[in-house]
């Protein structure tokens, strides 16, 4: 990846996780908190590629699991965000894609990581998300990232283009 696309990854995933953990974490919502994160990782996925998006899953997910209000294993939200941002970056095209596309991958992807974060909370000892109720989780993550999803994944994608013109390495 160019220095470029590093450190408009690298900003985004600061903004997204201060946004996420000060904000978003913080207004009270039923079940689920809209995963910010997520979004931006689909929209760089989606716009770079399945390697790129890849790597930058797994940056954020790490930033994410190393930030303060964390009570959960290192490495595991690092897990689900690398793997959703190779299955987001299978998406990505160099021609232009309808405008639902990115929403409809940002619900797939809001029930596949959530449902797996749980499962693999399930195989280090974490109950939490059995104690909620996943049924609850999954449907309430699945609502507030596609809310968020038509503000937010636009945005990250038109600025990795801004930032690199030939986003997709050559087929």
């Amino acid at each position: 990846m160019g220095a470029a696309r590093v450190l408009y990854a690298a900003v985004l995933i600061v903004v997204g996780l201060v946004v996420q953990v000060s904000v978003l974490a913080r207004l009270g919502l039923p079940g689920a908190v809209p995963d910010l994160l997520l979004l931006v990782v689909v929209g760089m996925a989606m716009t770079y590629g399945p390697t790129a998006g890849c790597a930058i899953g797994f940056a954020a997910g790490l930033c994410a699991d190393l930030a303060p209000p964390a009570d959960h294993a290192a490495g595991r939200y690092a897990f689900v965000l690398c793997v959703a941002g190779y299955i987001a970056g299978l998406f990505a095209t160099r021609n232009r894609q309808s405008v639902i596309t990115p929403i409809l991958v940002v619900v797939l992807l809001a029930a596949l990581t959530t449902a797996l974060y749980a499962g693999v909370g399930a195989l280090v000892g974490d109950t939490a998300a059995r104690d909620v109720g996943l049924s609850s989780l999954l449907i309430t993550s699945v609502i507030y990232d596609a809310l968020l999803a038509p503000f937010v994944v636009p945005l990250v994608m038109a600025g990795a283009r801004r930032t690199d013109p030939q986003p997709l390495l050559p087929l």
